[in-house]
Parts: structure tokens; sequence; C-alpha cells
């Protein structure tokens, strides 16, 4: 997967990391900058470029995620960097991980950060022929629902404990948890670059999405 800041792994996409691994995938993150950009702060006096870093990994080991690289990419200027050197950062992880499928948090939300790393992570993939899915919010156009079903509840709990890992960003916990359990076990999909768009390369397309 490819966030903008640490946190997004638990706070965005922790549920679906859980359908993912559950289903046997193997999981690694590219994290584009450290997060030195948040309003929050809970340790005071430490730097969050160098707390975070710290945070992500730990949360990283609640998830299941194998591998984690944190880039220095500018927190909150990610608008304004050189997508050719964002989509060089993605197409270097794709192939490090041997990356068969990549995961974003939708850009429709208004971020414009997660508008430029979705749109990295699409040029990137069309490269190396993935696919790319984003995580986005119920109705969006071309989306689809999964249900975590029994697991709901495990999933739930597992995303809670990582998004409890970033301390420093702990004011925002409360907020974050009512969120999640108004979700409950339902997570939104759509697809940025589609299975049809690689097929030509032989690409065998993980079942997650389709069938958790």
């Amino acid at each position: 997967m490819v966030t903008a800041r640490p946190g997004q792994e638990s706070a965005d996409l922790g549920g679906l990391l859980y359908a993912f691994r559950r289903s046997g995938a193997r999981l690694a993150l590219l994290c584009l900058t450290r997060g030195e950009a948040s309003p929050l702060n809970s340790t005071w006096c430490r730097r969050l470029e160098a707390v975070r870093p710290w945070e992500v990994q730990l949360a990283a080991n609640v998830l299941g995620i194998s591998e984690v690289t944190v880039a220095n990419c500018p927190d909150g200027g990610l608008r304004s960097h050189p997508v050719a050197d964002l989509t060089e950062l993605v197409r270097h992880a794709i192939s490090r991980y041997c990356a068969d499928l990549l995961l974003v948090s939708a850009p429709e939300a208004g971020d414009p950060e997660d508008t430029a790393v979705a749109r990295a992570a699409c040029a990137a993939a069309r490269q190396a022929g993935v696919p790319v899915v984003a995580r986005t919010g119920p109705g969006a156009t071309g989306a689809w629902m999964i249900d975590l079903g029994a697991d709901a509840a495990i999933a739930r709990a597992i995303q809670k404990s990582a998004v409890a890992a970033h301390q420093s960003q702990s004011q925002a916990l409360p907020e974050l948890a009512r969120r999640l359990d108004l979700l409950n076990g339902r997570e939104s999909l759509r697809w940025l670059v589609p299975p049809s768009a690689t097929a030509e390369h032989g690409m065998t397309i993980p079942a997650a999405p389709a069938s958790a």
C-alpha cells in the first residue's frame, strides 16, 4: 500500500488490511512522508519527524505489515512535489516488494495529499502492469462494499490497537474510534487502475478485494 503520512495505514486502511491478510496476502507499506506537518503532537517535546516513523513501525507490527519504507518527501507538500519523483518512489517499491496490487486512500475525499499519492501510484502501477484499488466512502461512483462479516469486531479491535500505536496523535483517537464504530464491518473500494488495464501484462489479481 502507499500512503501520504504515518497513521493512514491504521486509521484509513486498517480494517481492509485485516481482510487482505486473512486472505493470505503479504502486506508492505510505502509511506511517502514522515508526518511532520500534523497539528497534533501529544509528545510535546519530541519532533514529529523523529517520532512518527517509529509509530508506524509499531502499528505495522499490529497490522501484520511485513515491510515498511518511510520516505522523506515533505509532509503537506506532496501536492507540489514533482510527480515524476513520487512515481519513481512508488515504482521502486513495486519492484522491491514484488507487488501485484496497490492499495491507496481514494482521492475524492478532498485531501490534496491523497490525490498526489493516487496520481503517482496510478502512474507507477501502469508502468509496472499492476492494478490500483482505493479505499473510499460508501456510495462513491464505481465502488463496491466489503463486509468483514463475523470477523468485524476482531478487525476493528486490531485496527484501533494499530491506531493507538500512533501516540503522538492520541488527541484524535476518540473521534476516530466513533467513526470506526459507525462503519461497523463495512468498507468500500473502487478501482483506480482496474485489472483489465493490466491484463496484457499477465498479472494475477488477488481475490481479496472482490471476495472478502
